[in-house]
């Protein structure tokens, strides 16, 4: 399945983001792989500084599980300084309804 979602990015931290995510730590890569995500791609919107997720899952409640990972927390916890946060540093998300796709 497709899951889109979307994120806020902090002002000013447009580079830092993209530049924490070209060196992506190769636990998380795997994290990502274990819990069922591929095809992972993020989109930036540079006039309202919206990030917008799209990953292929393979199974929703699996994919749900890898929140709860410790090498996720970390990440979350890197990650926190430069976009909207909720209070354990999880981003703020909002899941998107997919309305066409087309392989």
């Amino acid at each position: 399945m497709i899951h889109g979602f979307k994120m806020k990015l902090l002002p000013g931290y447009e580079a830092e983001y993209e530049r924490r995510h070209n060196l992506l730590w190769p636990e998380m890569i795997d994290m990502i792989h274990e819990y069922g995500g591929s095809d992972y791609s993020i989109f930036l919107d540079r006039d309202t500084l919206t990030l917008f997720g799209v990953i292929r899952i393979e199974d929703r409640a699996r994919w749900n599980e890898s929140a709860a990972t410790a090498i996720n927390r970390k990440w979350w916890d890197y990650m926190a300084d430069i976009m909207e946060t909720n209070e354990d540093n999880s981003p703020v998300a909002v899941d998107l309804k997919l309305v066409f796709h087309l392989d």
